[in-house]
């Protein structure tokens, strides 16, 4: 695939989404960032249906932290894997608190050295909290990248970087939301909307779907 392709490609899903943005609800970094941990291998409705209850509560380092273990763990228990988050989120306040002044670094390496949190995950936060051209690749961006020849990779750092390589100039802020709305809603994995797919005459998937 040429950077002509890719161009289109995006321009295509900015015309139809100028201004993309992640389905999990937040009003600050913090709660962004909470958000995100707690949806690893759970779905962002899922995460919102506890975040919706939990932050009218409690949403600052300060009040989950107060909450401890059991009492965060009551209003995420419908979460997947919700003991260990819950575990997670508690050490991650108290770092807030202690080491940066309860507010969420605009770094990666502390990012990455808070409990819960990966490299997907900071590159979600990089990227959605404070605008830096960073690209979380998860199931679906691995998948739409692979797919569609936008950016192929044998694993999620691979996918990653070839990414950071060849999205077009202009598109590197909105690429990660774009990408994974198209996998969400369109690109899925058993059976691709291939019909009313945008961009299917640009895609180099072989096995398209026809009806």
């Amino acid at each position: 695939m040429n950077k002509q392709i890719r161009t289109e490609i995006f321009s295509r899903w900015r015309n139809a989404n100028p201004k993309p943005t992640t389905e999990l609800n937040y009003h600050s970094p913090f709660e962004l960032l909470i958000a995100v941990i707690l949806s690893a291998q759970a779905t962002d409705i899922g995460v919102n249906k506890a975040t919706d209850k939990l932050y009218p509560v409690a949403n600052t380092p300060e009040s989950i932290a107060a909450l401890g273990v059991a009492g965060l763990s009551d209003y995420i228990k419908t979460i997947g894997l919700y003991n260990s988050k819950a575990k997670n989120v508690i050490k991650t306040c108290h770092m807030l608190i202690d080491l940066h002044d309860s507010k969420v670094p605009d770094d990666r390496k502390a990012l990455e050295a808070l409990p819960g949190v990966g490299r997907k995950t900071a590159n979600v936060v990089l990227n959605t909290a404070f605008g830096h051209p960073t690209i979380a690749v998860d199931t679906h961006i691995f998948r739409v990248s692979n797919r569609t020849k936008i950016a192929p990779g044998k694993d999620v750092v691979e996918v990653e970087q070839r990414l950071l390589r060849v999205v077009p100039e202009g598109f590197m802020i909105d690429a990660h939301h774009w990408i994974i709305l198209h996998g969400r809603y369109t690109c899925m994995a058993r059976k691709p909307k291939c019909p009313e797919c945008t961009i299917n005459d640009l895609c180099e998937y072989r096995q398209k779907v026809t009806t």
